[in-house]
């Protein structure tokens, strides 16, 4: 008797995507980060003998993700601290911690990723990329495996979250961020320590623009502002918020720090390169 096999070939691309996003843990509140995507296609060939051609696999997989998730607040949808309210266009989110600190999200929908979980992390994330992305692949491809992955760090890393109104893609979104290395040199010669103490401060941060601040009371701060993709809203604890005085792009956060760090060592020549997410970001000297 003859056992027969299915012919399967698998396609590869490792790093195809990272995804920069933000997203609410029970614990930490709203965390930013950072995964980069592998994915493997398997398949049988078909008339050109591809499993998928390698420009659909940059170009369509890529954008599904994006779209899915990238940029995105995302929440976990069965956790029991949420509650949502619809208004139209705009979806606002009722969140707390286990500890009872409390946030509300108000955005566009679209800013808005729900994972059917109590907790959104790569356990969680995989396999809800991983259907949605066989939904929209050709019959020929049976078999889709994501692997999410953080950048492996030597030295200081902190996670932000962040909007930029000013930006016309998804960066506008209120609830977005990043994981971030930090690189800091005094005089020519990396110092290990002064990058160990942002870190340590800007853990699980919020950073407000000073302008988009409206209300601080009773522990809470609440910023607002509009984009081109709509309204936008957050409040959330003042102990995880750090404000600065100008919009929060890289460039704005290097300097800032090379700023801070030339205030405490102002006969020293200082260099910052601040991060944002996996192998990009700034450079400011001072």
């Amino acid at each position: 008797m003859t056992t027969q096999f299915q012919a399967m070939t698998t396609l590869f691309v490792e790093q195809l995507t990272v995804i920069d996003f933000s997203y609410f843990d029970p614990e930490r509140g709203i965390v930013g980060e950072s995964w980069i995507m592998d994915v493997e296609l398997g398949g049988s060939l078909d008339a050109n003998g591809m499993v998928f051609d390698f420009a659909h696999v940059k170009k369509q997989i890529k954008a599904h993700v994006d779209q899915l998730i990238d940029h995105k607040f995302v929440v976990p949808s069965d956790y029991s601290k949420l509650k949502t309210e619809l208004d139209k266009e705009h979806l606002t989110l009722h969140l707390s911690t286990s500890d009872n600190k409390t946030y509300v999200h108000t955005s566009p929908i679209q800013a808005v990723t729900f994972i059917p979980s109590e907790r959104v992390d790569i356990k969680s994330a995989t396999p809800f990329i991983q259907q949605s992305l066989q939904s929209i692949l050709p019959s020929n491809v049976e078999q889709v495996k994501v692997t999410l992955r953080e950048e492996a760090i030597d030295g200081a890393f902190y996670h932000y979250s962040h909007g930029l109104k000013r930006h016309f893609g998804d960066c506008q979104r209120i609830a977005h961020g990043h994981r971030s290395k930090i690189m800091v040199y005094k005089n020519g010669q990396r110092d290990e320590s002064i990058e160990k103490d942002i870190a340590e401060q800007w853990k699980d941060i919020y950073l407000i623009t000073q302008e988009d601040l409206v209300e601080q009371s009773n522990g809470q701060m609440t910023l607002n502002y509009s984009a081109n993709q709509g309204r936008f809203s957050l409040t959330l604890p003042e102990s995880v918020c750090d404000i600065i005085d100008t919009d929060s792009t890289v460039e704005l956060i290097a300097e800032h720090l090379a700023d801070k760090i030339k205030q405490k060592f102002p006969n020293d020549d200082v260099l910052v390169k601040a991060f944002e997410g996996v192998q990009k970001g700034a450079i400011a000297s001072r």
